[in-house]
């Protein structure tokens, strides 16, 4: 059954959110948007592209950091409503320099920041 990213549910902005997940060991690596377009450039180059709400315009990841996200899996959930991207990442994948975006947590009702920024 060959994919069509129309058959996604975006939402009323045209929009589907994506997680992208390091494909070697599991690890959440930062949410982001992708509209139909995005879903079909990632496809089509295996370079995980996506869509900037702030700058309406496409960003393939890395292009200007170098820290490159290759399309490994691209997967959807039960109701096509959000995508899971697994990916080889290379470089930290937050744009504070830090391998995750999702480096602080609450702990005891304080924020602990888990990791400090490369380099």
């Amino acid at each position: 059954m060959p994919f069509d990213p129309a058959d996604l549910s975006y939402d009323d902005r045209g929009l589907i959110p994506a997680i992208a997940q390091d494909a070697e060991n599991g690890e959440v690596l930062m949410m982001a948007w992708m509209n139909a377009e995005a879903v079909a450039r990632t496809i089509e180059t295996g370079r995980v592209t996506y869509w900037s709400r702030s700058r309406q315009s496409f960003w393939i990841k890395g292009e200007t950091s170098g820290h490159v996200q290759e399309l490994v899996d691209l997967r959807f959930d039960c109701d096509a409503d959000c995508l899971l991207v697994q990916v080889r990442q290379t470089g930290p994948a937050c744009h504070t320099n830090r391998r995750s975006c999702f480096y602080r947590a609450v702990r005891g009702g304080e924020v602990v920041e888990l990791t400090q920024p490369e380099g």
